[in-house]
């Protein structure tokens, strides 16, 4: 709605314009400040109409003014105000006018689903339900009775984790923060087995003391393999060679598990076939006998350290398997190739030999794996696993009754470094990758380990019926494993023993055929890629945190 408009004479006092202001142009004007109000104005809704009075006509021919009737300059002043931009409107418009319809005050209906407060009834406020509160008790005693419960159970878990007691001493601390030549010298920690025998698994790989195959560098050592052609060619490898190791280490170690090997380290005689298997090769392509392919490590603690009872901490990186690459009509395509066949180990054998030839002293196997891909149907590099090697005949090995592995499900044991601990003593042993949550193996010495194996009476050699007897009769339920061990670590490649089953991962020999090596051999160009050409893809990474025995260790120097 617009201001009031004005007809007829006013106040010499002009209307204010408000253009630009803030006031509301539908609120109702105040004319007290715009002078008297003219005669015969009616006001009607805050309309203002100005109606002339009756006046006199003049004598004169045109007629005279009358003196209510405005003159030409105010008639301009209002012609100009009326020309003048409409004043500013809020955005939200509202009514003044006054209502037309009586307001009336409503009344609301009652409802006729309450009752009266007083009339309802109340019964248990009167008389209480007593099945009620035995609910109520029940209730809160079985949450409360699974509290404890619960507790119990934690407690008594708690308490069932063997652990160490009493104090453990530093028998080995090794951070290979040294150069190589100390770390395997005359004075150093490390003893370098060097041999080409298989180590009783037909394993494919030589043993060396050169600085290609072990060798310490930033703190860590490696152990790598090498292809043996490299020194000697590929045609001596296959045929028409003889390889003799002169620095041979059989007389030293003489793993019991060669033909011909003797109970004791310290036999001043080896059998003479023992040692020429274990110390020298012949490559012959009639008879399908070759020179080990690849020369490897493999070092130990034996001269330098061993505990009885107590723990082994050793950080490692697992070798790993390459990612191969072939080419087609269609591109380049990643293919992930399975047949690495590297081995590498953390295990512990006996200074002595006190049961009898291997498996009777026992066998500790810290942590094994295999280097093939994840996808490898038989536990790939994604696997590591812990066992224990024991039994009457080294056919008769139980080692299926004690062992265990731990698995990673996004990585693989190549892509870091883990660490890898052994704890043992007079009543348990256990093994474990990082944490005892991700324990591989955890035995409790609580029977004798013949009555364990379950072993048969009678067993047949051949035709030769054998009768068992129990090498470990005069021993408590941890013999074979109360004696005193010592650490090793290698990096094997193939082997006839099982560990890599026939038909499995496009394996390229069988474990039970004489010429398997010179299969692995021929295959060379499917296995050697997936190594790698760093060395550190292959390489087995280690160092050791420590080597500690509890009361009861022995040391030797």
């Amino acid at each position: 709605m617009s201001s009031p408009f004005f007809i007829g004479e006013q106040s010499t006092d002009s209307r204010p314009s408000t253009a630009g202001t803030n006031s509301n142009p539908f609120s109702t004007p105040d004319l007290s400040s715009r002078g008297p109000t003219p005669p015969n104005v009616e006001q009607r809704q805050n309309v203002s109409i100005a109606v002339p009075a009756d006046v006199p006509r003049s004598p004169s021919y045109y007629g005279s003014r009358p003196a209510g009737f405005p003159n030409r300059t105010s008639s301009g002043l209002r012609i100009r105000e009326s020309l003048a931009p409409p004043p500013s409107r809020p955005l939200t418009a509202h009514s003044t006018l006054p209502s037309l319809l009586p307001q009336r005050k409503s009344i609301r209906m009652r409802s006729t689903l309450l009752e009266d407060p007083s009339t309802i009834e109340k019964p248990w406020i009167k008389r209480k339900d007593p099945y009620q509160r035995i609910s109520y008790y029940v209730t809160y005693g079985v949450a409360f009775l699974g509290i404890v419960a619960s507790a119990i159970r934690c407690y008594f878990g708690y308490k069932s984790v063997p652990m160490l007691s009493g104090n453990l001493c530093l028998v080995l601390d090794e951070e290979f923060n040294t150069d190589t030549d100390t770390v395997f010298g005359s004075s150093g920690n490390w003893f370098r087995e060097i041999e080409l025998g298989g180590f009783g698994n037909g394993e494919f790989e030589m043993t060396t003391d050169s600085t290609n195959n072990s060798y310490v560098q930033n703190g860590y050592l490696y152990i790598t393999p090498t292809l043996t052609s490299d020194a000697i060619g590929v045609n001596n490898v296959l045929d028409g060679y003889s390889y003799n190791l002169t620095d041979c280490t059989y007389n030293i170690t003489n793993p019991a598990a060669l033909p011909g090997g003797s109970n004791s380290n310290t036999s001043s005689q080896a059998d003479l076939s023992a040692y020429y298997q274990a110390c020298g090769a012949v490559s012959n392509a009639t008879s399908g006998t070759v020179v080990p392919p690849v020369q490897s490590a493999r070092i130990s603690t034996r001269n330098s350290a061993s505990i009885r009872y107590g723990k082994v901490e050793v950080i490692a990186k697992a070798s790993k398997r390459r990612l191969g690459m072939c080419s087609s009509s269609l591109g380049i395509h990643l293919l992930t190739i399975m047949i690495s066949q590297l081995w590498p180990a953390i295990w512990m054998l006996p200074v002595n030999n006190t049961y009898g030839p291997w498996p009777q002293s026992g066998e500790i196997d810290i942590m094994e794996s295999r280097g093939n891909a994840p996808s490898y149907p038989n536990q790939g590099i994604d696997y590591v696993r812990g066992s224990l090697n024991w039994g009457p005949l080294p056919f008769l090995n139980a080692f299926y009754k004690t062992f265990g592995w731990w698995t990673q499900r996004r990585t693989d044991y190549g892509e870091a470094f883990h660490t890898y601990v052994l704890e043992w003593d007079s009543s348990f042993l256990r093994m474990y990758v990082d944490s005892r949550l991700n324990y591989m193996l955890q035995l409790p010495f609580n029977e004798p380990f013949f009555t364990r194996g379950d072993f048969p009476t009678v067993v047949e050699n051949g035709t030769t019926p054998v009768v068992l007897t129990n090498p470990w009769i005069n021993g408590t339920n941890a013999t074979p494993f109360d004696q005193p061990f010592y650490l090793i670590l290698d990096l094997a490649v193939g082997g006839t023993n099982g560990w890599f089953p026939d038909n499995v991962g496009n394996k390229p020999w069988l474990d039970g055929s004489n010429t398997a090596m010179r299969s692995f051999i021929n295959a060379q160009n499917q296995w050697y890629p997936t190594w790698g050409s760093d060395g550190e893809s292959s390489s087995f990474v280690v160092y050791v945190r420590g080597l500690r025995g509890g009361r009861l260790l022995t040391f030797f120097q």
